[in-house]
């Protein structure tokens, strides 16, 4: 098969980018998955930070990073990732954002596009030239619909001169799946 499903392209991506001592951030990091990617591919002289308002996807994914070794390059993060201005520094690498609902959770808690347009916003800014974002959206239940659309206009709007934008999904794929916009920085504000 040529065409990847999309977390393994999200995972390849990420993978084309992100070199050893980057800088990463993973804004929902639910089960650790995609935490435990970039620590991997920031090695040990780069620096992951990871959010998420759950209290049960930080213990799974500190749990994960324990049993791969990968803790001490992660900052775990209980918070929002709208927050994430405050809590890392500028110049990174890549940001990932898988929106929705923590896999095997409460559905009923879901990332929203107010406080996810903020923290797009904010890993925006904190990129650095030639940083890129991954952006996976879940638009198979009514807050996706929403927030997928809200997050699919915003980065319509994005200056070309300043960011490159690709949208990657399946058209002939039943129960709405997942689609990716992957955002590169390509020139300073």
């Amino acid at each position: 098969m040529y065409l990847q499903n999309i977390l393994p392209f999200a995972h390849s991506l990420l993978s084309g980018c992100l070199k050893t001592g980057d800088i990463a951030v993973d804004g929902t990091m639910g089960n650790g998955n995609d935490t435990a990617l970039l620590a991997r591919l920031v090695g040990d002289t780069g620096r992951v930070y990871a959010f998420d308002i759950q209290a049960a996807a930080l213990a799974a994914t500190e749990q994960r990073l324990r049993e791969h070794h990968l803790l001490p390059r992660v900052q775990l993060i209980h918070a929002g990732h709208e927050t994430m201005a405050q809590h890392v520094p500028p110049q990174i690498a890549a940001a990932v954002f898988n929106f929705g609902y923590l896999p095997r959770g409460d559905h009923r808690i879901t990332t929203l596009p107010e406080s996810s347009l903020a923290a797009i916003q904010a890993a925006l800014n904190l990129l650095k030239l030639n940083g890129l974002m991954v952006l996976v959206l879940y638009h198979g239940h009514e807050m996706g619909k929403l927030e997928s659309r809200a997050i699919s206009d915003f980065v319509a709007q994005l200056p070309q001169q300043q960011f490159r934008v690709l949208r990657y999904e399946f058209v002939n794929q039943s129960n709405c799946p997942p689609f990716i916009l992957a955002v590169e920085k390509i020139q300073a504000a």
